[in-house]
């Protein structure tokens, strides 16, 4: 397999480089939770540990009190 000969400029590898580039949008679904909402598909809401309506991780409250 042939090698290049010389290094390749900046210029003609980021030239090379323009097409590598995302060509679709993330996967986004109406959300359960918010009406008029949207979020990442197959994803639970962060903060309140929700995923499609349903409780999936169980929240432990912090008490400042127990050290």
């Amino acid at each position: 397999m042939p090698l290049p000969k010389r290094r390749h400029s900046n210029q003609r590898t980021r030239k090379r480089r323009t097409h590598y580039k995302l060509t679709h949008h993330p996967a986004i679904v109406p959300s359960f939770e918010q009406p008029g909402g949207v979020t990442l598909l197959h994803h639970m809401d962060p903060s309140t540990y929700r995923y499609r309506g349903r409780q999936v991780l169980e929240i432990e409250e912090e008490n400042p009190t127990q050290q």
